[in-house]
C-alpha cells in the first residue's frame, strides 16, 4: 500500500487552518494543534480586529479553498471607506473605497470560515506544544516530536509552524528571534456604537479612519455588533513603555487618564478624538470588568531571515515572517505560503515509505521556502516604511499624499505601485 505520510500544523489561526483545508482538499489529512480552548458561539460574535484581504494574496485563497460565497456572506461589518485626519481633527483625506479592491472581513469571522472548511475533529484544541525536536530514525527518516506536556508526544514525518512569532518550530529550525520595532499599540473596542455614540460614528465613518502626528495615532475600524475598533499607537523606543509610564496592569479606563492626562501623548489633540479615545477605553472596561489594559509592543523578524532547509519541518505565517501591521500583509501573506505549500505537499504523490516522501519533499520545499523568503522580504521591508511614514512627525499628511497619488494614478488608468498600504 502507498504510504501516508504524518502530519502535524502548529496552530490553527489563518495560515494553518488554510494549509489544512487545502491539504484535506487533496486526500491529505493533517492534525492540527492549537493551545487555546474550542472557539464558542460568542467567540466567533464578539468584536475583534479587522482583516482586509488582497487580491494577489488571500483572495486566492479564498478562491482555491471554495469559500468565496461565504465569504462575501461575512462581509458588511467594515467599508472601505477612509479617512486620514490630523490630531487637530483635520480631515486631510477621505474616500468612499474607491482607491481599494481590498474586502474587510472580521478575524473572528475568517477563522470560522476556515475552520469551516477543515474536517470536524482535525483540530485538537488546548494542546499546547512546549518543544520540538527531530531526529533520524534507523531507517534514515526524519523523525519530528512535539513534547504536548500532560498529554504526553507525539511523533511525526512532517511538522510546519503556523505558531506564531514565538514559534516553537522555528525554535527547533534557527535561533532567529522577532525584535522590537519602536511602536507599540494599545487596544481598545466599543460596541452598538450607532445607538449610543453617534457624534463619534460621525467622526470615523463605516470603515477605517487613521488620525496621524506627531509619533502618535489613532486608528479605527468598524466591526461586528456595531462596533469601533481602536489602534492607539504609540511611537516609542521604550520596549517596556507600558511600565516606565505608569499603565501596564491598569485597566484601559486607568491607562487613559495617563494617555490623555499632562504630559501623555494624547494630551493637546483635538476635543473630538479626545472624546473616541476615552469613550473607547472607558466602554472597554466597562464591558470587561477588572481586565488589564491590552498593550501590544510591535515586534518582527528581520526583513529576509532564512533557515537551513530541514525535511521534517518548516514554517508559514509570522513564525516565518513576522512583520509589522502597516500595511495589512502579514495574514495575506500567510495564507499565500500556505497555498504555495499545499501545492508543494499535494505534489508528492504516491510513495513507498516515509524516507521515499520525505526524499521527493525535499527539492521542491527548499524551492517553496526560498521563494517565500524573497516574497516576504520586499514586503516586510514596505511594511516597515509604512509604519515610518505613519508614526512621522507629519505622518496623517504622508498618507494623505500617498491617496492623492494613488487617485492620480487611477485617474490616468495606470497601475497602483505594489506594497504602499
Amino acid at each position: 500500500m502507498p504510504y501516508t505520510a504524518r502530519i502535524a500544523i502548529i496552530g490553527a489561526g489563518p495560515s494553518g487552518l488554510a494549509l489544512a483545508a487545502l491539504l484535506q482538499a487533496q486526500s491529505i489529512h493533517p492534525t492540527i494543534y492549537d493551545l487555546r480552548a474550542e472557539p464558542t458561539p460568542a467567540f466567533f460574535a464578539a468584536p475583534c480586529g479587522m482583516l482586509d484581504l488582497h487580491e494577489d494574496s488571500g483572495l486566492k485563497i479564498i478562491r482555491a479553498a471554495g469559500l468565496w460565497d461565504a465569504f462575501q456572506a461575512e462581509l458588511g461589518g467594515c467599508s472601505e471607506e477612509c479617512r486620514v485626519l490630523s490630531p487637530a481633527a483635520e480631515t486631510l483625506h477621505t474616500d468612499q473605497g474607491q482607491l481599494s479592491s481590498r474586502p474587510e472581513i472580521a478575524r473572528n469571522a475568517l477563522t470560522k470560515l476556515l475552520l469551516g472548511a477543515v474536517t470536524p475533529g482535525s483540530v485538537k484544541w488546548g494542546h499546547k506544544v512546549s518543544s520540538v525536536h527531530s531526529a533520524r530514525t534507523e531507517t534514515g527518516a526524519t523523525e519530528v516530536t512535539l513534547d504536548l506536556g500532560a498529554d504526553g508526544k507525539a511523533t511525526y514525518d512532517f511538522v510546519v509552524g503556523a505558531d506564531g512569532a514565538w514559534s516553537r518550530v522555528r525554535a527547533m529550525l534557527t535561533d532567529i528571534v522577532p525584535v522590537y520595532t519602536g511602536a507599540q499599540y494599545v487596544n481598545a473596542t466599543l460596541r452598538d456604537a450607532t445607538a449610543k455614540f453617534p457624534q463619534l460614528v460621525d467622526l470615523v465613518g463605516s470603515g477605517t479612519t487613521m488620525a496621524l502626528g506627531g509619533g502618535r495615532g489613532i486608528m479605527t475600524h468598524r466591526g461586528p455588533q456595531d462596533s469601533i475598533r481602536l489602534y492607539i499607537a504609540v511611537k516609542t523606543p521604550l520596549e517596556n513603555w507600558a511600565e516606565e509610564i505608569g499603565i501596564a496592569g491598569k485597566t484601559t479606563a486607568e491607562a487613559k487618564e495617563v494617555l490623555l492626562g499632562e504630559g501623555g501623548g494624547f494630551e493637546k489633540w483635538a476635543p473630538e478624538l479626545r472624546e473616541l479615545l476615552s469613550t473607547a477605553c472607558d466602554e472597554e472596561t466597562s464591558d470587561h470588568p477588572g481586565t488589564v489594559v491590552d498593550v501590544l509592543p510591535l515586534y518582527m523578524l528581520p526583513a529576509g531571515s532564512r533557515w537551513e532547509t530541514q525535511v521534517g519541518a518548516t514554517l508559514v505565517g509570522d513564525a516565518a515572517h513576522l512583520m509589522t501591521p502597516w500595511g495589512g500583509e502579514g495574514v495575506n501573506q500567510a495564507l499565500l505560503d500556505s497555498l504555495e505549500l499545499s501545492n508543494v505537499v499535494g505534489g508528492v504523490g504516491q510513495v513507498e515509505s516515509v524516507v521515499e516522501w520525505q526524499e521527493k519533499l525535499e527539492a521542491p520545499m527548499k524551492g517553496f521556502e526560498e521563494a517565500m523568503v524573497v516574497r516576504a522580504k520586499e514586503v516586510a521591508e514596505q511594511s516597515s516604511k509604512n509604519g515610518e511614514m505613519m508614526l512621522g512627525e507629519h505622518g496623517g499628511q504622508a498618507i494623505a499624499d500617498i491617496f492623492k497619488m494613488f487617485a492620480d494614478i487611477a485617474a490616468n488608468g495606470g497601475e497602483f505601485p505594489e506594497g504602499l498600504l
